[in-house]
């Protein structure tokens, strides 16, 4: 269905918004969208829901929607609409040349991954985005290159979050790593978290804040009180696209590659070793 409008996949909410989990694709431009939507169609996804200007080619089983995501605001914008309308379903989001992983993601469905948290109690689960990059920016210029595809194994690293007091929150960290920290001198401040909650269950009053955590607390934690639970991966090419497309930076950086690069597999078994992911109580 190709919606003109957010407005107007809200209004068609009983049809596109009935059942989950429901993937919401913001594309910024035509790399790698294809890919990025078959790897969340074989997650299990019960809808996938791709947003972007009209002229993008995207398949036909897909939803799209007519919409401006240049904005900082697009992804908040796009995320409370669909989380108001569409109540307990769990909801992902991400960018194309972005690719979700989590635990046993090739032998478990998405929907056994949010069934299984729901029986935890838990409304969110925690990713990290992990940078992916072109081995050779000679051959791949814009720095995406699947077939060549690496990550840094080192270099991340976390901080207490605080309140406006200074005070600890329960349970809430901020993350950082991969190309946003080795590159940090062209990456906003306030762009430099890698910690995202992109797989979440609407609930009623749920909303995404400007700098994406949410207003209920407990979504912005990587555990329950009790015991660890499950987080997840979400690998991007998008600062890497962003670093070689700036012109600040792009004439700047000649190599994504270093010491702690290694290439990625694309099995989530990789990133659990790497320590980017844990099953918690998901055996």
């Amino acid at each position: 269905m190709h919606y003109p409008s957010l407005a107007a996949l809200i209004a068609d909410r009983k049809r596109a918004l009935s059942k989950g989990p429901v993937a919401l694709v913001l594309l910024e431009d035509a790399i790698e969208v294809d890919s990025t939507l078959t790897h969340l169609h074989n997650l299990g996804f019960a809808n996938i829901i791709a947003f972007g200007a009209a002229e993008l080619d995207v398949p036909a089983e897909v939803d799209r929607v007519d919409h401006d995501v240049q904005s900082d605001a697009a992804l908040p914008q796009i995320v409370n609409a669909v989380a108001q309308a569409a109540p307990d379903i769990w909801l992902h989001y991400c960018y194309n040349a972005e690719y979700l992983f989590y635990p046993f993601c090739e032998t478990r469905s998405v929907g056994e991954l949010t069934g299984f948290t729901t029986e935890e109690r838990r409304n969110s689960i925690l990713t990290y985005v992990v940078d992916l990059y072109a081995r050779d920016l000679e051959t791949a210029p814009l720095g995406v290159d699947r077939q060549s595809a690496c990550l840094d194994r080192a270099g991340y690293y976390a901080l207490a979050r605080t309140d406006e007091t200074g005070e600890p929150l329960d349970r809430q960290i901020d993350f950082f790593g991969g190309l946003r920290w080795r590159f940090e001198e062209h990456v906003p401040y306030l762009r430099r978290r890698i910690d995202r909650i992109s797989i979440f269950q609407a609930v009623p009053g749920l909303q995404m804040l400007s700098d994406r955590r949410f207003n209920i607390p407990e979504f912005n934690t990587y555990a329950c009180p009790w015991h660890h639970n499950i987080t997840a991966t979400v690998c991007s090419f998008r600062t890497a696209k962003a670093l070689k497309r700036n012109p600040s930076s792009r004439n700047k950086i000649g190599d994504f590659h270093w010491q702690n690069s290694e290439p990625f597999n694309w099995h989530s078994q990789q990133l659990c070793d790497l320590g980017l992911m844990e099953p918690g109580q998901w055996f």
